[in-house]
C-alpha cells in the first residue's frame, strides 16, 4: 500500500511553463476535503507555508471570493517578507484562485490559480501562477529561487497532509 504523499500515477513533483507561467503539480495520498482543508486553514498554513527553514505568522485569514490572506514569511536569517492575498475564486474544495502582493494598495506581484482535483487514491494539486512579464517570472526563477521554494514549500505541505491523514486513519 502506497504510504504518504507519493507518486500516484506520475511525476510526484513537475514544474513547466513557458512565457509568464509557473506550474507545479504534486499528488497526495489523502482525500481531496483533507488537502483542502490543510491548504485553507489558519491552524495549519502556518506549519507548512514558505521554503524550508521559514516560518509564516498569519495576520488575517478569510478563506472566500474577496477575503484577504495577511501573513509574514519569516525566512532563516530574520528578514521578514509580509504578503497580502485577496481570494478571487473559492470552490470547495476544487479550486482557490487570488491576486498575490505585498502590501494592500500596492500593484499585485502575480495571480495563482491552485486546483484540487481528486484520482484514484488521493489528491493533485496544481499551482499555477500567471506573472505580468516573462521578465519578472525569470527573475523569480533566476534570482529568487523560485521552483525551489515552491518544492520545498509543497514538502513541508505533503508532510502536513501526511500527519492529518494518520491523525484521521
Amino acid at each position: 500500500m502506497m504510504k504518504g504523499s507519493e507518486v500516484l500515477g506520475g511525476p510526484a513533483f513537475e514544474v513547466r511553463g513557458n512565457d509568464r507561467e509557473i506550474i507545479v503539480r504534486r499528488t497526495f495520498n489523502a482525500p481531496r476535503e483533507l488537502v483542502f482543508d490543510a491548504f485553507t486553514s489558519v491552524d495549519h498554513i502556518s506549519n507548512w507555508w514558505g521554503p524550508e527553514g521559514f516560518r509564516t505568522t498569519t495576520e488575517h485569514m478569510d478563506v472566500r471570493p474577496g477575503g484577504v490572506w495577511r501573513h509574514v514569511m519569516h525566512a532563516p536569517d530574520g528578514t521578514d517578507y509580509p504578503n497580502y492575498i485577496v481570494y478571487q475564486e473559492v470552490e470547495r474544495p476544487a479550486k482557490l484562485a487570488w491576486a498575490h502582493g505585498t502590501r494592500e494598495g500596492e500593484p499585485f506581484a502575480f495571480h495563482a490559480t491552485v486546483t484540487f482535483e481528486e484520482i484514484e487514491g488521493g489528491t493533485q494539486v496544481t499551482l499555477h501562477q500567471v506573472h505580468p512579464t516573462k521578465e519578472q517570472r525569470d527573475m523569480l526563477v533566476e534570482q529568487v529561487g523560485a521552483l525551489e521554494g515552491g518544492k520545498n514549500t509543497l514538502d513541508r505541505f505533503a508532510r502536513v497532509v501526511d500527519a492529518l491523514q494518520q491523525a484521521h486513519a
